[in-house]
C-alpha cells in the first residue's frame, strides 16, 4: 500500500508544470554611442625640444631615477597643435655608467610619457637625444700627464718648436650632469598615437 502511495505521489508531482521555476531575464542589446577620435601619428625619429626642470647626475641619481622635462615650444602636424608648450615629459634613468680611469660616466635617459597642459596623460616611447646612441656624457676623461715633443720648422733648420700633446695616461672620469633648465632634445623611439588635442 505505502508502495504505491509513493508510486502515485511521484506521477503527481511529475505532472505539475514547473511553473515555479526561476525564469531568465531578457536581456536586449543595448548600443551605445561610442565618440570618434581622430588619431594623429607623431613617427618614431620625431625631435621634441625640452628644457630638464631638475639636476640630473651620475653623481647622485640611481637607475630608475624618476625624471622630468618640459616642452618648450609648440609641437604642430597638420596644422594642428599636437603637443602644446609647457607639456610635461616624464621618465627615468634606463642605464648608468660609472667614471673609472679614461672614460667620464655616462646615462641613457628613456621617456615614457606626457602630461598636456590640460592634465591629459598620453604613454610615448622615447629617449634624450644624444648622437652617440643617446648616451649621455662618457667622454674621454683628461689626459693625466703632458708630452713635449719638438717640431722642426721646414724653412729653418736651427728653429725649434715644442709642442706639447696629451700623454698615453689618463686622469679617472668625471661624472656627467644634466643642469636644471638645460635645454635638451627628446628623440621618439615608436610612434606616438595623439587621441587628444587642446583647442585655444
Amino acid at each position: 500500500m505505502k508502495r504505491w502511495v509513493l508510486i502515485i505521489l511521484a506521477l503527481l508531482i511529475s505532472s505539475v508544470s514547473p511553473s515555479f521555476a526561476a525564469q531568465e531575464p531578457v536581456v536586449e542589446d543595448v548600443k551605445l554611442d561610442v565618440r570618434s577620435y581622430d588619431v594623429i601619428e607623431v613617427p618614431a625619429g620625431t625631435f621634441i625640444p625640452v628644457v630638464s626642470a631638475q639636476e640630473i647626475s651620475t653623481q647622485y641619481c640611481p637607475v630608475g631615477y624618476k625624471v622630468r622635462f618640459t616642452a618648450t615650444n609648440d609641437l604642430y602636424m597638420h596644422e594642428t597643435n599636437i603637443i602644446p608648450e609647457n607639456s610635461e615629459f616624464y621618465g627615468y634613468i634606463e642605464e648608468m655608467h660609472e667614471p673609472v680611469i679614461g672614460t667620464n660616466a655616462s646615462m641613457i635617459i628613456k621617456i615614457n610619457k606626457v602630461i598636456l597642459p590640460d592634465g591629459f596623460e598620453m604613454p610615448i616611447r622615447g629617449y634624450i637625444y644624444t648622437p652617440n646612441n643617446n648616451l649621455i656624457g662618457g667622454g674621454i676623461s683628461e689626459p693625466a700627464s703632458w708630452v713635449k715633443m719638438p717640431h722642426y720648422q721646414s724653412r729653418f733648420k736651427n728653429n725649434i718648436t715644442l709642442q706639447i700633446r696629451p700623454g698615453r695616461d689618463r686622469k679617472m672620469g668625471s661624472h656627467t650632469t644634466i643642469t636644471s633648465g638645460e635645454n635638451r632634445i627628446i628623440i621618439l623611439s615608436d610612434s606616438a598615437w595623439i587621441t587628444h588635442t587642446l583647442t585655444n
